[in-house]
């Protein structure tokens, strides 16, 4: 049996991230993921400059043969109204591609890596976790996104008493026709909120490739969201007409109303694993990549494994995000007989558009990136 001093399990952003913070301070680290890379990944797909400053990723050494879509401006709009348009001047996000953006990131990482390997088991021996009956460490993360088997450890783990975001979306690159008559542009995202204020859908442009969602917190009727959305969108030229119908479907937790416990004795959860996308937007790779350098930080610093020891990390995730029971504070908490009048006015607002829905919600500009580890 071979022994590490941390097992990570998920190899997305947020396990990546800790692998390399860990493996740069000399722990021996394993990092298991049950694909293998680069793989698909389901994500509308974009990424702030924050991102980039808090991995010390240089945007054109990134660029140099993958997506990287500079993002100038914002097209939202409610659904069943005309959209607004707001020029940001310089780049306030880039679009990439999920499959390129997580491959890099875990290419960058020299640590044991057992990729295309499921977790079986789980089990505890002598103040060590047991992974598969093959490999053994005194402390475990679970990276695995929404439905991460280390998660079922804490708590009651994922199940239906969670309100989770349910989401579908396709990425495809599109033909040279299908780009000449797709109406939407690279360096503007398209962000059309539910008219119930439930979710949101988008079409997101990246170069040659296309991307088009829908996500709610109320999945009842998902599919039937999303397939008037494209419609709409069909109807009105911003995509081409003859797109693939074919799906993919995911599902996260939003910060404000995610319930799992963070640590325990010789375990932790980051990223999705621990319910971390933001409220207002759902975007998971930011408060991921934070979660992962945070981790790295209190593990380092850790007296022992223990349950205590490690809670510093849970009171850095409430410092940095704010206390669950708190965060919904920042959302609409209105009656509902005014939410959707009020919303729809304040969606034709070039003001509340630019400055609340995409610099405060989506971008989080008034909130510095985290400094790299490692």
């Amino acid at each position: 049996m071979d022994y590490y001093d941390v097992i990570i399990v998920g190899a997305g952003p947020a396990g990546s991230t800790l692998a390399r913070a860990l493996e740069g301070a000399g722990k021996q680290v394993l990092i298991i993921d049950k694909a293998e890379f680069p793989r698909d990944k389901t994500c509308a797909g974009w990424v702030t400059p924050a991102v980039l400053a808090s991995l010390d990723i240089d945007a054109n050494e990134y660029g140099n043969g993958r997506t990287l879509q500079p993002i100038r401006r914002f097209r939202i709009g409610m659904m069943g109204q005309d959209a607004v348009e707001n020029n940001h001047g310089e780049v306030v996000s880039y679009g990439i591609r999920r499959c390129e953006f997580d491959d890099y990131l875990l290419g960058r990482v020299s640590c044991t890596k057992q990729l295309g390997t499921p977790v079986k088991s789980i089990t505890r021996d002598n103040g060590n976790w047991v992974i598969n009956e093959q490999w053994q460490a005194p402390l475990l993360v679970g990276a695995g996104g929404h439905f991460c088997p280390v998660a079922r450890q804490l708590g009651n783990g994922p199940g239906k008493h969670e309100t989770v975001v349910a989401a579908k979306e396709v990425e495809f690159e599109m033909t040279p026709e299908q780009a000449r008559s797709c109406e939407a542009r690279g360096d503007t995202p398209e962000l059309w909120f539910c008219r119930d204020l439930k979710g949101y859908a988008w079409v997101f442009r990246k170069g040659s490739y296309l991307n088009i969602g829908l996500g709610r917190e109320d999945n009842h009727r998902l599919t039937d969201h999303l397939e008037a959305f494209v419609d709409d969108m069909k109807q009105e030229g911003r995509i081409p007409a003859d797109m693939p119908g074919r799906f993919k479907g995911h599902a996260y937790l939003l910060y404000a109303h995610a319930d799992r416990p963070l640590v325990d004795d010789g375990v932790l959860l980051i990223g999705d694993a621990a319910g971390l996308a933001y409220t207002q937007s759902g975007e998971g790779i930011r408060p991921g990549i934070e979660s992962a350098l945070m981790a790295a930080d209190v593990i380092l610093h850790a007296p022992d494994f223990s349950g205590a020891a490690l809670q510093r990390y849970g009171e850095r995730i409430a410092e940095r995000f704010g206390n669950r029971a708190s965060e919904p504070a920042a959302g609409w908490e209105l009656p509902e007989w005014l939410k959707q009048p009020l919303a729809s006015t304040l969606m034709r607002s070039h003001w509340f558009t630019r400055k609340v829905v995409t610099e405060k919600w989506f971008l989080h500009q008034d909130v510095p990136p985290l400094k790299a580890v490692g």
